[in-house]
């Protein structure tokens, strides 16, 4: 099992733990929106640093965008299963021909 695959299984784990002890279940409890404002939080903390070129501060904050990602995938009921099955359905598109598809 590689690391997204076991932090996706200990998220989802930790849903129904006691949100004073847990980090992942005190977010699951306060809902999806709360869950996706964190992700949004992370992703701009990664831009800020992709752009000031720290990498090591870059590679904290994609961590934890990663985490908050699956986060908030978990408090939609959508698995990282889910997302690594759309990718290899867009495997092989060019990633304009994508797009362009869904913009139809």
């Amino acid at each position: 099992m590689n690391p997204l695959d076991r932090l996706a299984a200990t998220i989802a784990a930790r849903r129904g733990a006691d949100p004073d002890t847990s980090w992942t279940a005190r977010l699951l409890a306060a809902g999806p929106e709360k869950a996706a404002e964190k992700f949004g939080e992370e992703a701009i903390e990664a831009v800020i640093e992709a752009v000031r070129g720290d990498r090591a501060r870059l590679t904290a904050e994609a961590a934890d965008v990663l985490y908050h990602l699956l986060v908030m995938l978990a408090a939609r009921d959508v698995s990282l299963a889910d997302v690594l099955d759309e990718l290899a359905r867009r495997e092989g598109t060019s990633g304009l021909d994508e797009k362009a598809a869904r913009r139809r």
